[in-house]
C-alpha cells in the first residue's frame, strides 16, 4: 500500500501539485489512521493535507477520481450466462492490446486454436445444463470467485510489479496490458482452458467456455486499468515534455500553433510566482515583534500570548515601466513578455507598458480596458509597423515620463537594439539610469549577436544596471524572478 500511496504522489506532481517530502509524511500519516476501505473518507483526507491552493484542488479531484477508480465497462460474467462466441478458445481476445500481430499474442499459436473445438455434436445449452468443475489456476479461483473488489486490487498489485506508472507511449498500452496478464497468471489460465476444453468431461468443457467468458472480462478491465494510467501519467509527462521543449526553444522559432500553449504556459508560470513571491512578501513585510504592545493587548487574557502584535512599515509599492520594441523581429518576444508582466498584476500592482518600433506610445489603457490577448493584439497593430528607431523611442519615453520615475522604479526595455544605424540617444537612457531604481535591458538575441552590424548594445549597456539574453520563457521567468526578488 505503501509503493500505491507513492505512485498517487508521483500522479499529483505530474499534474503541478506541489508536495514536499513533509506533506508526503503526512498524507503516509493520513493513511495510517483512515485506511483505503472508505473512498470518499480516504480522498477528504488527502486532500486536507495535499493541495493547497483552488487550482490544486482541482487538480487533485480529478487524479483521485482517476487513480482510485475502475470504470464500469461491464459486469463480471456470471455462470449461467450463455458464452459468447468462441469464448472457450485460449487465444480470442486480444491480450495485448494495440500494435501486435496474432503470432505475438500468448497462447494464440494456430494449434492451441485446433485443439480447443468443442467435440462435434455437443451443444453450447448441453455444457451449459451439466455441473461444472473447479477451476485449479490461481487466476481462474479469483475469477470464479467473482468477487470485483478483490479482483480490482489483484490488478492494481500487477500494475505495480510490472510499474505501469512508468507508461510514456499510447503504443505501450499493449505492452502493459499483456505484462499485467502475465502478472496475474494469464499463462496458467489459458493452459487449463486449453486442458478443459479438450477434455471428453463435460464438467470441465463448461467450466472452460465459463473461464473463457470471464477472462475475456479481465481482458477488458485490465485494458481499462492500463488506459487510466496513461492518463493519469503518461498523458501528462507528453504534455511537460512539450513545455519543456518550448520552455528552451527561442520564442522567434516558434509557430502560430503553438501560441495557444505557451500562452497557457506563461499564465501558469506567472501563477506560481504570484503564489511564491506574494506569501514571501507576507513574511518579509510582517515586521518584529512589538512586545510592548503584544504585553497590553494579551492582559485581558492573563497574559497568556494569543494576539501578536508586530512592528509594521509602511512601504510603497514599486513601480515598473516596460518598454518593448514591437518591429517585427521582436514582436514574439514583447507578446510574451507584456503577457508575462499582466499575469503578475497581484505582486506588481503598478506597471505602466509602452510599445514602438519608431514612435512610441504609453499602451496601458490597452490592458486596463481589454484582457491580456486582445490588448496585445491592438499595441503590436497600432505601434508595430515602421522603421526601428530606438533614439526617438527613448526621447518619446522621456517625454512622457521622465518625471515619473524616482527610486522606486524599475524599468526594463526589451529589444535587440538594432537602431538603423540611427542616433541612439544615450543620453536620454543615461537620464532614466541617474533616476530609477534599476534599469533593465533584456535581448532576444543571443549573446554573440550582440554588438554585430546596427546593434547598440555597447553603447546601452553602460547606462543598464542589468543585461540580460532573453530568448526563451525559461531566460524570461528567471529575469522575472530576479525582478520580483528585488521588489520586496
Amino acid at each position: 500500500m505503501d509503493q500505491l500511496l507513492t505512485n498517487f504522489i508521483r500522479a499529483l506532481r505530474n499534474a503541478d501539485v506541489r508536495i514536499s517530502t513533509a506533506e508526503t509524511l503526512d498524507a503516509f500519516s493520513t493513511v495510517q489512521l483512515v485506511g483505503y476501505r472508505d473512498r470518499q473518507l480516504l480522498k477528504d483526507s488527502l486532500g486536507l493535507v495535499l493541495p493547497k491552493t483552488p487550482d490544486e484542488k482541482a487538480a487533485f479531484d480529478t487524479c483521485f477520481d482517476q487513480f482510485f477508480s475502475f470504470r464500469e465497462r461491464s459486469p463480471l460474467p456470471t455462470s449461467g450466462e450463455a458464452p459468447t462466441a468462441d469464448s472457450s478458445q485460449p487465444g480470442n481476445a486480444d491480450a495485448g492490446g494495440s500494435g501486435e500481430s496474432q503470432g505475438q499474442r500468448t497462447g494464440q499459436g494456430e494449434g492451441a486454436n485446433n485443439s480447443t473445438q468443442v467435440a462435434e455434436g455437443t451443444s453450447g445449452a448441453e455444457l451449459l445444463s451439466g455441473e461444472m468443475s473447479a477451476a485449479q489456476s490461481a487466476l481462474g479461483q479469483l475469477l470464479t470467485r467473482a468477487n470485483t473488489i478483490e479482483i480490482n486490487m489483484a490488478i492494481s498489485a500487477a500494475g505495480q510489479q510490472v510499474n505501469v506508472h512508468e507508461i510514456e507511449l499510447f503504443t505501450q498500452k499493449g505492452v502493459y496490458t499483456r505484462r499485467i496478464l502475465e502478472a496475474m497468471g494469464h499463462a496458467e489460465l489459458q493452459q487449463e482452458i486449453f486442458t478443459l476444453t479438450a477434455s471428453d468431461a463435460i464438467p470441465d468443457r463448461h467450466l472452460a467456455q465459463d473461464l473463457g467468458r470471464r477472462r475475456d472480462w479481465l481482458r477488458e478491465r485490465v485494458r481499462d486499468h492500463v488506459e487510466h494510467q496513461f492518463l493519469l501519467h503518461a498523458d501528462v509527462t507528453g504534455r511537460r515534455l512539450r513545455e519543456s521543449l518550448l520552455r528552451d526553444l527561442r520564442l522567434s522559432t516558434l509557430e502560430q500553433r503553438h501560441h495557444r500553449l505557451l500562452q497557457d504556459l506563461v499564465q501558469r508560470m506567472a501563477r506560481k510566482l504570484v503564489a511564491a513571491y506574494s506569501r514571501r512578501r507576507k513574511i518579509f513585510r510582517r515586521g518584529q515583534l512589538h512586545v510592548p504592545r503584544t504585553l497590553r493587548r494579551n492582559m485581558k487574557y492573563d497574559d497568556a500570548i494569543f494576539d501578536l502584535q508586530w512592528k509594521s512599515v509602511k512601504t510603497d509599492k514599486p513601480k515598473v515601466f516596460a518598454i518593448c520594441d514591437v518591429s517585427g523581429s521582436v514582436a514574439n518576444y514583447a507578446r510574451f513578455m507584456l503577457m508575462f508582466l499582466y499575469s503578475l498584476e497581484e505582486v506588481l500592482p503598478k506597471v505602466r507598458s509602452f510599445a514602438f518600433s519608431s514612435d512610441l506610445g504609453e499602451v496601458s489603457d490597452l490592458f486596463a480596458r481589454n484582457d491580456i490577448d486582445d490588448a496585445i493584439a491592438l499595441a503590436l497593430r497600432q505601434y508595430g509597423n515602421g522603421s526601428t528607431d530606438y533614439g526617438q523611442a527613448l526621447a518619446d519615453f522621456r517625454k512622457l515620463c521622465l518625471d515619473d520615475i524616482d527610486r522606486r522604479t524599475t524599468v526594463i526595455v526589451l529589444g535587440d537594439a538594432r537602431n538603423n544605424y540611427g542616433d541612439a540617444r544615450t543620453d536620454v537612457l543615461k537620464e532614466i539610469y541617474d533616476r530609477a531604481r534599476r534599469v533593465i535591458w533584456l535581448n532576444p538575441e543571443p549573446r554573440p549577436m550582440w554588438n554585430t552590424g546596427d546593434s547598440e548594445m555597447r553603447h546601452y549597456s553602460p547606462y543598464c544596471h542589468q543585461v540580460d539574453e532573453c530568448g526563451t520563457l525559461t531566460q524570461l521567468e528567471r529575469v522575472v524572478s530576479r525582478l520580483l526578488q528585488s521588489q520586496r
